[in-house]
């Protein structure tokens, strides 16, 4: 497979949609059969099928339009397009996403535990979400 690549951060926004970035980077290495084997079960799953179902497109549909373009401007483009939501829906998904597992989610809170038990990261009291986690598992924190 080759040098593994790392998508961009959850944190990181394209028209105002966090996430998007990553998710359009997770399709193209897998298009190019360079995602890592450890993300493959969770294509369009997790956070991608948070953000698909928050704008209300299909998988099948959203993979086709980042297979068909060759840059980040013409599925932002699309985006734009096809997908109309104010402000406070892309607030909402952010929040979400940025508060995510919630601090009454007890199984999810566990998940979080153990995930970074398994990555070295127990020690990280700074790691309190999964968006943490990411960044902090793929070395950006």
């Amino acid at each position: 497979m080759g040098g593994f690549i790392y998508p961009r951060s959850p944190c990181e926004t394209m028209d105002g949609w966090m996430h998007l970035p990553r998710f359009i980077d997770k399709l193209r290495l897998h298009f190019a059969g360079r995602l890592h084997p450890d993300y493959q079960n969770n294509l369009c799953q997790g956070f991608d099928k948070l953000w698909l179902d928050t704008v209300g497109v299909n998988a099948e549909e959203f993979r086709e339009v980042v297979r068909q373009s060759l840059t980040d401007g013409e599925v932002c483009d699309w985006v734009r397009q096809r997908v109309q939501k104010p402000d406070s829906v892309k607030a909402a998904h952010r929040e979400k996403m940025l508060n995510y597992p919630a601090a009454d989610d007890a199984e999810m809170q566990a998940r979080l535990q153990k995930r970074k038990a398994e990555s070295g990261l127990a020690h990280r009291d700074d790691i309190r979400s999964f968006v943490d986690y990411i960044d902090a598992d793929e070395k950006r924190i």
